[in-house]
């Protein structure tokens, strides 16, 4: 029986292909601020505006590839039950071949409507952008299948017995600083393999993790001879 690793991953999984972070010093914060494209209410104020700009990053997405991170987990699945719960809202992971995804945060390349936010519809590559005005069959307006700041994350529930059942834990790229992801640390049992790569420091209560000071391309590749020891 394969041993099953658990891995949870942030916005540095991503960097390496190009995508911009939101936190970093030169990170989408710095031009947009929270109020303006991430809340409900900002939506309701100027959706074409928030529209716009998921339409940006869709577009970004579309140019870019996974990386050999991506790549890395998804070739783990040869030895092991890879369960992978990323923070990040684009699709390199599902690309790269990764085939048990939960995004807490939502889905870049999916809708749902202002009335029911929990049914996604999946957005075409060849028609990227979404408007005011376009709509589901029920005729609710569409907007991005986003966790917007201050409402709840669906599947944290789900992501907590990935992590509660792990063999191995592997956190990669994300600074443990945004909740309730960072909380998931908690449902890890001890005693087990921990590891979180990650080129930054990274400050974290647990004292049993093992540091890989490494993007997540080089980081998957030390963490792979780690694991064959």
């Amino acid at each position: 029986m394969k041993q099953k690793l658990t891995v949870l991953t942030g916005a540095g999984m991503s960097a390496e292909s190009g995508l911009s972070t939101f936190r970093d010093s030169d990170g989408l914060w710095n031009n947009y601020s929270v109020c303006q494209v991430a809340t409900p209410d900002s939506f309701a104020a100027n959706p074409q505006f928030v529209l716009d700009f998921y339409n940006e990053r869709r577009r970004e997405l579309l140019k870019v590839q996974p990386n050999d991170g991506h790549r890395g987990l998804a070739a783990l699945e040869k030895d092991y039950d890879v369960y992978i719960i990323t923070q990040n809202v684009d699709n390199l992971h599902e690309r790269a071949g990764s085939t048990r995804v939960l995004h807490l945060h939502g889905e870049l390349m999916k809708s749902c409507s202002v009335n029911d936010p929990n049914t996604p519809y999946d957005i075409s590559p060849d028609n990227p952008d979404l408007h005011v005005g376009d709509t589901n069959e029920k005729g609710d307006q569409l907007r991005p299948f986003i966790v917007w700041f201050g409402e709840a994350v669906p599947m944290i529930e789900q992501a907590a017995k990935w992590v509660e059942a792990a063999d191995i834990f592997v956190i990669i790229g994300t600074s443990l600083n945004v909740y309730p992801a960072a909380g998931l640390l908690n449902y890890f049992r001890s005693g087990q393999p921990i590891y979180l790569i990650d080129p930054k420091e990274v400050n974290t209560y647990r004292k049993d993790i093992r540091f890989i000071k490494a993007g997540a391309s080089k980081g998957m590749k030390q963490l792979a001879k780690l694991l064959a020891k």
